[in-house]
């Protein structure tokens, strides 16, 4: 095989490595909707070139749902177009959440869609507005903390995968308690669960839990699923069923 046909195989190979096409998923949780709240999608295509998107949005029981006028899950938009849509949900729900994939037609390119979301209430005649932030899911991501400055707060938990996710809950008073192994240094002090839960949560199904109960002073939740997304909300105020997310809440977990 001479020089010349070499470079133009590897040539060829080269190209068509480069041209595959990739997903990009990015997750939008904690959807409000009922009767006094809703919330948007909004999609912003920030390049020069159209992108084809898919739009998965699913009730908390983790079905489909569509979105409003717009009966497809994929959709088009054009070098700088945006785009809000919203759930096709009447009931009272805090947990809808939306997964969209972003087709990136070559390794060459970036993905140019910016994916945010808000959600809106009417509280007392006033509307309030608070963003949704896309988050991304983790492997067996867990979390624990001490909760005086986490009073009402609640945790979103999302299993972005169509298979079963375990969770594990456990409210303490702030007691420990350790097995002794072989060495000293291998004792672990445990927080003692005053109240605990094991939930398991279906594929694509969505649940919210407070960080608090009965008086208990502190919170652990660990997981077992290949795609959860955890996330902090935080009240806006005393009495309101509205929630901010608290993007300086970190997880614990595997990357995907």
């Amino acid at each position: 095989m001479g020089p010349r046909l070499v470079c133009v195989l590897l040539c060829a190979v080269s190209a068509l490595a480069s041209g595959k096409e990739r997903i990009v998923e990015s997750v939008l949780p904690s959807l409000a909707y009922g009767s006094s709240c809703w919330s948007s999608v909004d999609l912003r295509n920030l390049g020069d070139r159209a992108v084809t998107l898919e739009v998965e949005a699913h009730r908390a029981s983790g079905a489909l749902v569509a979105l409003v006028d717009h009966p497809q899950l994929t959709l088009t938009l054009a070098p700088g177009e945006q785009a809000s849509f919203r759930l096709e949900i009447n009931e009272e729900t805090g947990a809808a959440w939306v997964k969209v994939r972003e087709r990136v037609p070559s390794t060459d390119l970036s993905p140019v869609v910016a994916v945010s979301g808000h959600t809106e209430c009417v509280v007392d005649n006033q509307l309030r507005s608070t963003a949704r932030e896309v988050a991304y899911p983790l492997r067996n991501p867990s979390f624990s903390t001490d909760i005086d400055e986490m009073h009402g707060d609640q945790v979103s938990v999302v299993n972005t995968s169509e298979k079963f996710a375990q969770l594990w809950l456990c409210y303490s008073s702030g007691n420990l308690y350790s097995v002794p192994g072989k060495s000293r240094t291998t004792v672990e002090l445990t927080p003692l669960c005053s109240s605990a839960f094991e939930v398991q949560l279906a594929p694509f199904g969505a649940r919210q839990f407070p960080v608090e109960r009965e008086g208990s002073s502190s919170f652990t939740m660990r997981t077992r699923g290949e795609a959860i997304v955890l996330e902090m909300l935080r009240p806006l105020g005393t009495g309101v069923r509205i929630y901010t997310v608290d993007s300086t809440i970190k997880f614990e977990g595997e990357a995907k």
